[in-house]
């Protein structure tokens, strides 16, 4: 009974952080370039149950001899494992800003390869986002709405000291203060990545990210006044978090019952009339 509730709390534990990454996933419908987490369930190892005794050996001295029964396996539950991006290209939309921006796949070599803006953090450090709803400050910089410099081809800053600028379809920024190439990187296994906030990506794999010119069979087209959008459905979404609700419930009318079973073993069972 006991690993009854154990089983049941582990499912509710699950389904309560699934709602919590589809909440993210709907909250973010809206966001650029943002991609969607899909959460991996994993049970927890199974258990053999045996039934231990002994056996009576009809000798004289009466030998009594351990014997085992293999009852059979046991789940001790499920839990949520990751939550894993799914790196499909959202849909593109005209939004007639000229510091908007998107990426435009074309052929790619690799099955799970991708492609990045690269920005700056504020440690310095490159990082990578589809979301190319960008802004110029107020000392001319290309950045993000989050105030992160849009590196180009050579990993410095892009200053273009105006709004007033042209990207042409291979990346190549033109404005009175700057020419440069934006900074496109590609990676041969997008689920290198993780993500780290303010819809940037961080690389955690072996393999270097390169720029994506320099990879052969790779192709892409630079929008602008165009965004990606988010590549998270809502319908799809809604229906999941329905899903996860009705198991959560499910798991918690078990844990219900089993209280009422031990509450009965604890109060009653045994009780002197």
């Amino acid at each position: 009974m006991l690993r009854g509730f154990n089983t049941a709390g582990a499912g509710m534990m699950a389904n309560q952080r699934y709602q919590d990454s589809l909440s993210n996933n709907m909250s973010n419908a809206l966001t650029p370039g943002f991609k969607q987490d899909r959460s991996t369930f994993r049970a927890f190892p199974e258990m053999l149950i045996q039934n231990v005794e002994s056996r009576n050996i009809p000798t004289e001295n009466g030998l009594q001899l351990p014997f085992r029964n293999n009852v059979g396996t046991i789940n001790s539950g499920t839990y949520l494992q990751e939550d894993v991006p799914l790196f499909t290209q959202g849909d593109i939309r005209e939004t007639d800003l000229s510091t908007d921006m998107a990426i435009q796949n074309g052929d790619l070599p690799d099955e799970n390869g991708f492609l990045f803006f690269e920005v700056q953090n504020e440690e310095g450090d490159v990082r990578y986002t589809r979301n190319g709803n960008f802004t110029v400050d107020g000392e001319g910089f290309l950045t993000t709405n989050q105030g992160h410099y849009v590196l180009d081809e050579d990993g410095n800053p892009i200053e273009t000291g105006t709004e007033n600028f042209e990207v042409q379809q291979n990346g190549q920024v033109t404005s009175p203060f700057d020419n440069a190439l934006l900074g496109i990187a590609y990676h041969e296994n997008a689920n290198d990545f993780v993500k780290e906030g303010d819809n940037l990506f961080a690389n955690e794999g072996d393999v270097a990210v390169e720029d994506a010119r320099a990879v052969d069979g790779v192709g892409f087209q630079i929008q602008q006044n165009h965004l990606e959008e988010s590549n998270v459905s809502p319908e799809q979404v809604m229906a999941d978090m329905t899903r996860a609700h009705r198991m959560f419930d499910m798991n918690q009318q078990v844990v219900k019952t089993f209280d009422k079973s031990m509450e009965l073993a604890a109060n009653q069972v045994g009780r002197l009339q």
